[in-house]
């Protein structure tokens, strides 16, 4: 990770970005230590230079999964210096569980995972935000990006109680009517887990693979 994250020059990159595109940053810097991050919509290439200035607006250094492969030479600097952790080969098969075990380790950990785990339309997020939360016990932040509106943050936060259909239906009502850069291409927050028995909480299921 770079020296500055969360610090003045990247503060200066993420509101001289913003600015320059329009944009405004609703919401205040949260003051959780460690929570993982939604970051939706997710329907285009913008949605990462998006989030990255949005955090450094907030001074809310983000992390998020890669594969190992990613972080060789010569962008791997880069890619760890922009907040990617690398996974070997070992903990892909129980990412959820690797997860877990960097918000035991870490004094400060914002993780970032798009919920839709691709640009285009899916018919489920991956429940692995979920999962992760639950296990670790730290609440999930509602990070957002609305192009039409053309306003960036984080807009809550819903701490897992077990009940995924109810948990769900607040995060379902917070997107809404927040639209992507292309809604088209948008997927409706729901988790396969909501059509079958409850009990997504439960540690087996918590800690079976993204």
């Amino acid at each position: 990770m770079g020296n500055d994250r969360g610090g003045a020059l990247t503060y200066w990159i993420g509101k001289t970005w913003l600015a320059a595109f329009g944009w405004k940053l609703e919401t205040q810097a949260p003051t959780d230590d460690k929570f993982v991050l939604i970051a939706a919509p997710h329907t285009s290439g913008w949605d990462l230079p998006f989030m990255l200035a949005t955090s450094y607006v907030m001074r809310v250094p983000i992390s998020w999964m890669g594969k190992q492969e990613l972080f060789r030479a010569p962008f791997g600097g880069i890619l760890r210096a922009l907040g990617g952790i690398p996974i070997d080969r070992g903990a892909r098969k129980n990412r959820v569980g690797w997860a877990v075990d960097q918000f035991e380790r870490a004094e400060h950990l914002v993780l970032a995972i798009p919920a839709e785990g691709t640009r285009g339309t899916v018919g489920h997020w991956k429940s692995g935000f979920y999962r992760i939360a639950t296990a670790a016990q730290v609440p999930i932040g509602l990070g957002y990006l609305d192009f039409e509106k053309k306003t960036c943050g984080i807009g809550g936060f819903v701490t897992p109680t077990g009940d995924v259909r109810a948990d769900m239906e607040r995060i379902r009502a917070f997107y809404r009517d927040v639209r992507g850069k292309h809604p088209a291409k948008e997927s409706v927050p729901r988790l396969r887990e909501e059509d079958e028995a409850p009990g997504v909480g439960s540690p087996e299921l918590a800690m079976s693979a993204v």
